[in-house]
C-alpha cells in the first residue's frame, strides 16, 4: 500500500513540476517577445525623428529650388513644375528599375531586427 502511495507522491510531484515548467516556458516566451517588440520599437523612434528631419530639409529645399528655378523661367509656378516632372522621372525610375532592391533591403532589415 505504501508503494502505490510512493508512486502517486512521485506522479503528483511530477505533475506539479511539469506544471510549473510549462508556465515558465510561457512566460519566457512572453519575456522574449517583449524584448523584441521593445527593441524593433527604440530602433524605429529615433529613425522615425530622422526621417521627419530629413522630410522637413527636402521640403524647404525643393520649395527653395522651385522658386528659383520659377524666377529663372519668368514665372513662379514653371519651377514648381520643373520639380514636380523630376520627382514623377524619379517615381517611375524607382518603381521599374529600384523597386525589388528596396524591398529586399528593407525586408532584410526587419528581419535582422526580429532575429536578432
Amino acid at each position: 500500500m505504501k508503494d502505490i502511495e510512493d508512486k502517486a507522491d512521485l506522479l503528483e510531484t511530477l505533475l506539479d513540476r511539469a506544471t510549473e515548467y510549462g508556465k515558465t516556458s510561457i512566460e519566457l516566451v512572453k519575456l522574449k517577445a517583449l524584448d523584441k517588440t521593445t527593441d524593433i520599437v527604440s530602433s524605429f523612434v529615433p529613425l522615425c525623428v530622422v526621417i521627419l528631419l530629413v522630410a522637413s530639409f527636402l521640403l524647404f529645399l525643393n520649395l527653395g529650388l522651385a522658386l528659383w528655378l520659377g524666377e529663372i523661367l519668368g514665372k513662379p509656378f514653371y519651377g514648381f513644375f520643373v520639380v514636380a516632372g523630376f520627382y514623377v522621372f524619379m517615381g517611375i525610375v524607382i518603381h521599374f528599375f529600384l523597386r525589388k532592391w528596396i524591398k529586399k533591403l528593407v525586408g532584410n532589415y526587419f528581419i535582422k531586427h526580429v532575429l536578432k
